[in-house]
This record gives C-alpha cells, sequence and structure tokens, in this order.
C-alpha cells in the first residue's frame, strides 16, 4: 500500500510533464498554423492590374472580365473605370490630376486578386503573357518587389520554423519518454514482485498499459486547455487573428497533441516495464 501512495504523486508529476512538453509543441505548431495562414492572406490579398488602351468600349472590358473570372488562377476581380482610377490617384495625391494635366491620363482596369498558389514571379509572368494576348489589354503590371521580397522572407521563415519545430518535435519524444520512464521507476519492485509470484508479462504489463493511456490521454488534454487558453488570450488582445483562423488544421493539430502523448507515453511504459522484467532482482537496487 505504501509503495502504491509513493507512485501517485509521481504519476501526476509525470502526467504534468509530459503536458507542459505537449503545451510547448502544440504551441509552435499554433505559430506555424498561423505562419501559414498569414502568407496566403498576403498573398491572396495581392492587386494584379490588367490596363486596357484608352477609348475600349465597356463590353469589351465585361467580357474581359468574364473571361479572367473562368481562369484558375483568379479568385476575384473588380473592373475600375478611369474615373474611379483618377479619384482613387486624387485622394493618394492630395490634388486634383485632371485640372493641373487638363486630362484623365489613366486607363480603365481589372484589378485581379490571384489564389494563393499563383503568387510567385514564373506563374504571374505565365498569367501576364497570357492576358497579353489579348489586343484590348495595354500592360498586366504588379508590385515585383513586394512578390519577390514576400516570396523571399515567407520562405525563410518556414524554413527556420521548420527547424525549430522538427528539433523540438525529437526533443519532445525524449522528454516525454524520459518522463515517463522515471514515474516507472518507483514502479519497478511492484512489477518485479508480480513476475517471481508467477503472473505472466502480458498480465503484468496490461494495467500499467492501460494507465499510460490514460495518463497521456490526461496528459494531451491538459496541454489543449492550456492551448485554448493563451488562443484565445491572444485573439483578445489581437482580433486579426480572428482572420486567420484555419479550423481543419487546428483540429489537426488538438488530435496529434493528444495522439502524441497517448502513444509515447503507452510505449515508454511498456519498453519501462518489460525492462524491469528482464532486470535480475540485484540489479533493480
Amino acid at each position: 500500500m505504501a509503495t502504491g501512495k509513493k507512485a501517485k504523486p509521481t504519476y501526476i508529476n509525470a502526467i504534468m510533464g509530459v503536458a507542459l512538453v505537449l503545451f510547448l509543441l502544440g504551441l509552435l505548431g499554433w505559430l506555424l498554423i498561423n505562419g501559414r495562414a498569414l502568407s496566403r492572406a498576403f498573398k491572396e490579398d495581392l492587386e494584379v492590374n490588367v490596363d486596357f488602351h484608352d477609348n475600349i468600349p465597356d463590353e469589351q472590358i465585361t467580357k474581359m472580365r468574364s473571361i479572367l473570372d473562368k481562369q484558375p488562377f483568379v479568385r476575384s476581380t473588380k473592373i475600375i473605370t478611369k474615373e474611379e482610377a483618377v479619384q482613387m490617384e486624387n485622394q493618394i495625391e492630395g490634388s486634383n490630376m485632371v485640372e493641373f494635366l487638363g486630362y484623365n491620363p489613366l486607363f480603365s482596369s481589372i484589378s485581379l486578386k490571384m489564389n494563393e498558389e499563383y503568387v510567385n514571379k514564373d506563374s504571374l509572368n505565365k498569367i501576364r503573357k497570357f492576358i497579353m494576348q489579348s489586343n484590348v489589354v495595354r500592360d498586366v503590371t504588379w508590385p515585383n518587389v513586394v512578390v519577390d521580397q514576400m516570396n523571399s522572407n515567407f520562405k525563410k521563415i518556414g524554413i527556420i520554423l521548420g527547424g525549430i519545430s522538427i528539433i523540438l518535435f525529437i526533443v519532445v519524444i525524449f522528454l516525454i519518454d524520459n518522463t515517463v520512464r522515471l514515474a516507472m521507476f518507483s514502479n519497478r519492485f511492484i512489477i518485479k514482485t508480480m513476475q517471481m509470484v508467477g503472473a505472466t508479462q502480458s498480465f503484468i504489463t496490461r494495467p500499467f498499459d492501460v494507465r499510460a493511456l490514460i495518463n497521456g490521454l490526461t496528459s494531451g488534454v491538459i496541454a489543449v486547455l492550456g492551448l485554448w487558453i493563451v488562443i484565445s488570450f491572444a485573439k483578445a488582445q489581437l482580433p486579426v487573428l480572428n482572420l486567420l483562423n484555419d479550423p481543419a488544421l487546428i483540429t489537426l493539430l488538438v488530435g496529434g497533441m493528444i495522439i502524441l502523448g497517448i502513444l509515447i507515453s503507452t510505449i515508454s511504459t511498456h519498453r519501462s516495464v518489460v525492462k524491469y522484467l528482464k532486470m535480475h532482482v540485484d540489479d533493480l537496487y
């Protein structure tokens, strides 16, 4: 009975220890998900402008818009007339361009919002060639520098976070394994005593495996609750994070945390029990 009482606090420490490392892994996972969503939001907010020659009839512009709406690279389109274009420019410059020049130098255009996977230098150049086949199109433009820097920066961030994730994942497995093995150390005499009185290996390992499964599940749930509190606090402080919400990936992350906790706890426990069963009694001291 005394041994059982001593084991309980160890289980609690093991559960909290596993929950902590799962929480850290989940937090990094959430940052990766937000980084991915942020990258998508920036890319899909980029505007590609299709400028038309002067005096092109509205019907042809509308027809071109209809063609572009059917393309796989287009997320949305918006027609900007000459008048709307000059009003937007006047607001930016703080002056009246038409009064200053005596005419409107701008062109009617279609503003395109692109699907994320097409916002890169090669794809945009191919899209430009495709659109420029129309004789009503004067030019196709986008902020080249922004696209290059954005893709370069997101790629670097992705590599850094990916590297950290791999390292942390390995560290998490190592820490959970050692935490569980340390918890099982206090039960080594119970395990050996059961073996000495004739219990089979499966009979001895089964209750410990079940206990490990419950402990792993408990650790995973605690870690998920901790992550939910942090995410809720972060979203309350930064409402923009709500726009980056990806329920499918968050669900996958939560499920992964719980499954990882259960798997590593169960496997580590089973290995520890088998190890003590194979040890000589004198080696337990």
